[in-house]
């Protein structure tokens, strides 16, 4: 959680914590929150300031919870958040505006809980705004990812089942570092024993999750769309190097991160990775460099590149 939240934004949020989890200890809510016990304990004080009924209990059942028939304030929406919301959910999933959608209802059920000043242009956007879907975008299971988030709060190391995208079912122990979303896919940022490596999983292909009891502590000052972007071309099943003879800056703003690693290499630069589809990676990737290149490995890639070099060949050739 970021550090410049106010101090009734870290209240609302322990408010948050404690109606999910009753029973949550001062312990977990300065894991969840990022703070000291001291302060989670300020925090709690701030809501009984607010009339807000947070009992505690000690012993090895005890913790805090809301006091029986608490009833919390009604979250109000100003017309450009309610507005921002629909549009940021449609952007996000466009099937959201069919009212049969999961997200779909949740969201229809949002707009008819607003005030009718607030949520009649809402509902006027959800009506008639359309949006096409993503054919690269998917759709994780919601109990799945929120096992990780559960995860990845506490700190604690996991066991995911994974199928891979050729059907290869394994499981692995894994750190659960972040959750990452990037182009309408979601990522599992972690530390993978199995590899014993950096991994970057595709959270709609996590078939299950179990806590294994074992805690982990994430790197300092992780900036995890920077660590993904950095290993999503790495750890697939076919290696890739292709060097180039230009200097590093010339080339790097023509690399994707899912091409793999660019480093410098005497008067040039090297670029080392990995990919599932080696035809994928010539005629998608490589083919649209302006420059030359020199494939020096994988065997796949460089059959697949060959086989590429012969199609455009045989295109221009004056024999029928």
């Amino acid at each position: 959680m970021p550090n410049d939240l106010s101090p009734t934004a870290r209240a609302l949020r322990t408010l948050e914590i404690i109606q999910a989890r009753p029973g949550t200890t001062a312990g977990e809510l300065a894991l969840r929150l990022g703070v000291t016990e001291r302060a989670a304990r300020r925090y709690v004080g701030i809501l009984r300031e607010a009339d807000i009924p947070v009992e505690s209990a000690r012993g090895p059942h005890g913790g805090y919870r809301l006091g029986r028939g608490t009833r919390l304030p009604a979250v109000h929406f100003t017309q450009a958040e309610a507005l921002g919301l629909v549009m940021a959910v449609l952007s996000g999933q466009p099937g959201a505006a069919d009212a049969d959608d999961l997200v779909g209802t949740a969201l229809g059920k949002v707009v008819k809980a607003l005030p009718e000043s607030v949520g009649h242009h809402a509902s006027m956007l959800r009506e008639y705004a359309s949006a096409a879907p993503d054919p690269y975008s998917t759709r994780p299971d919601p109990a799945v990812t929120s096992e990780l988030v559960e995860a990845v709060a506490a700190r604690h190391r996991v066991r995911i089942t994974y199928r891979s995208e050729a059907g290869n079912e394994w499981q692995a122990d894994v750190d659960p570092w972040s959750l990452v979303v990037r182009y309408g896919r979601w990522y599992l940022l972690c530390h993978s024993h199995r590899a014993d490596a950096v991994r970057t999983y595709r959270v709609d292909r996590v078939r299950s999750v179990q806590r294994t009891g074992h805690g982990f502590e994430p790197p300092a000052d992780l900036d995890p769309v920077a660590v993904l972007e950095e290993n999503l071309g790495l750890g697939w099943e076919f290696p890739t190097r292709v060097v180039f003879d230009l200097p590093l800056t010339d080339v790097a703003p023509w690399i994707r991160p899912p091409m793999g690693r660019l480093d410098p290499s005497g008067d040039g630069c090297v670029l080392v990775g990995s990919t599932r589809n080696p035809t994928m990676y010539a005629q998608e990737w490589l083919a649209e460099l302006p420059f030359a290149f020199r494939v020096e490995g994988g065997e796949e890639l460089r059959t697949a590149v060959a086989a590429l070099a012969a199609r455009f060949t045989a295109a221009v050739s004056d024999r029928p």
